[in-house]
């Protein structure tokens, strides 16, 4: 991609995204967002009328009589996009990869937070950290968090989501939105958007490793609060009648061949692939993890704001 290639992706993303936050998404993001976060402003005596479950008890016994902690809200928050950019994401059936359609969904994220006036920081990860931007404002560091979403060149090519969230849990010392934008495709199942559905044992890794993503999200939920993105392609879950057909797990490199024009291959597949979402889906549940699917042939706007006003909605009953 030539530099002028890249300043036309990056303008495009810019303005279709500020049309999406601007008709859209910020409403969603302010209500579901602003204010989260609280601030200890001050220790002082109890009145009555005061919240008991303000009491601070070690100050009480102490001091002999009881004593209440006072917050203030917080307004200026910080969101965190830890967005997979392992060898999966470049798989796409439809008009655009996964990398792409996850450029997108961080890049309307970042501008809904910018325009409520929080700070942003990206992570992009594959089984390492590939990247990390600290959180700061403003257009330009938008644009920058853009730019690397598009250009980045992992080095990597398999997923650790425990680990990226490991790393988060140390460099972030404040309370954060953490946005989590993964397709949860190892490479013990097809990078490419098609898991195998010959051999049973490809399945062992792939449970370890949900397990040991999923103990890491509902740690990283108690310190922030996190929203997890699940980047879906249709083609994994269906599979074409196109013959037979070679497919490589872009994570690993393993081939694996199928005749698709068998009705009975086609149907293992989708039954494999059901059963595979429907676990992760329990998994996920577990964690306590706000989670979202999100289908690369779709506009994803619309359904991300249902699901913000849904969660506001919740939180607030």
């Amino acid at each position: 991609m030539t530099l002028t290639d890249l300043l036309e992706s990056v303008r495009r993303v810019e303005v279709r995204t500020n049309r999406l936050v601007n008709d859209t998404m910020v409403g969603a993001y302010l209500s579901g967002f602003k204010g989260r976060g609280m601030d200890f402003e001050e220790l002082r005596e109890y009145i009555p009328g005061d919240d008991v479950r303000d009491i601070d008890w070690n100050v009480t016994h102490r001091l002999g009589r009881p004593f209440v902690k006072r917050f203030r809200e917080e307004r200026e928050l910080t969101a965190v996009l830890a967005v997979d950019v392992s060898a999966s994401s470049r798989f796409g059936s439809a008009n655009r990869t996964k990398r792409e359609f996850a450029a997108e969904i961080a890049a309307t994220l970042a501008l809904s937070a910018a325009k409520n006036g929080d700070k942003v920081a990206l992570l992009l990860f594959t089984d390492e950290v590939e990247l990390f931007l600290p959180p700061r404002k403003g257009r330009r560091h938008i644009l920058r968090l853009v730019r690397e979403l598009l250009v980045c060149q992992p080095r990597k090519r398999g997923t650790d989501i425990s680990r990226a969230l490991g790393f988060l849990n140390h460099v972030l010392h404040r309370r954060a939105i953490v946005f989590l934008l993964t397709d949860f495709l190892h490479g013990d199942n097809s990078g490419t958007g098609v898991p195998p559905v010959s051999s049973q044992t490809h399945y062992v890794p792939m449970e370890i490793h949900r397990r040991d993503a999923c103990a890491t999200l509902g740690l990283t939920n108690t310190r922030h609060d996190v929203v997890c993105l699940h980047l879906h392609d249709p083609r994994e879950s269906e599979l074409p009648d196109a013959g037979l057909v070679t497919i490589e797990d872009a994570e690993t490199g393993e081939l694996l061949e199928l005749n698709s024009a068998r009705s009975s291959v086609r149907e293992r597949f989708a039954a494999v692939n059901a059963g595979r979402l429907a676990e992760l889906d329990r998994a996920l549940n577990r964690t306590g993890v706000d989670t979202l699917r999100l289908n690369t042939a779709e506009p994803f706007a619309p359904t991300l704001q249902r699901f913000f006003e849904i969660r506001r909605g919740r939180r607030r009953g």
